[in-house]
């Protein structure tokens, strides 16, 4: 599949400028205070850049170079890398990777362990893997959690949304896996309550 970086991203500002708030994955990952991430499949920088203005280092890994265009454009002071997450080998690790915008299902079937394990080979000890995707396609929670077991990664906590909505089922999960030793544990996100600011849509469409 070949993506267009801009008209992608251009979705996102359309939102941003009709007054939805688009940065509900950011708002997620800055609560565990990362000092530095790895956005794994950043197409175009969105939450990347975001937490980077919030003064995290970030580093974006996506195949496609069009996105990755964008994204240098976006937020010039991140590095933004083309490659495959499962596959890249980098000279650092990161107190936390993220993947949003279903990167899971947008690897070819059968390698979503590579995957996982891309993620795994570039956190510090201690480190959290965090990731957002749709159940309803060909990849299960099940599946995703064997994975992350086999990378050595343990499920912390698991969300409905990226707002912070309990998990009891459904069609979408965000779930944050961690790697070693237990750092105490952060609370769950707060859903946002009615009268706040509009909720982040659940997930990013690509």
């Amino acid at each position: 599949m070949q993506w267009d970086g801009d008209a992608y991203q251009q979705r996102f500002d359309d939102l941003a400028a009709s007054g939805v708030a688009i940065h509900g994955e950011a708002d997620f990952v800055e609560r565990y205070r990362p000092r530095s991430v790895l956005d794994a499949g950043c197409g175009t920088g969105r939450v990347g850049g975001e937490l980077a203005r919030r003064g995290i280092d970030v580093t974006g890994v996506d195949a496609d170079p069009s996105m990755i265009a964008t994204a240098r454009r976006s937020a010039p002071s991140c590095t933004w890398l083309i490659g495959d997450v499962a596959t890249i080998v980098l000279d650092r690790t990161f107190d936390l990777v993220v993947m949003a915008g279903n990167v899971p299902l947008f690897t070819p079937p059968g390698t979503q362990a590579a995957l996982v394990a891309g993620c795994r080979r570039h956190l510090v000890t201690e480190g959290r893997l965090v990731a957002g995707f749709s159940l309803d396609r060909h990849y299960s929670l099940e599946s995703y959690d064997e994975h992350c077991q086999a990378a050595g990664l343990e499920l912390e906590g698991r969300w409905a949304t990226w707002s912070g909505q309990p998990y009891a089922g459904g069609a979408y999960a965000v779930s944050c896996h961690l790697l070693g030793a237990a750092r105490p544990r952060v609370p769950a996100p707060s859903p946002t309550r009615s009268g706040g600011r509009p909720r982040p849509p659940r997930t990013a469409p690509r």
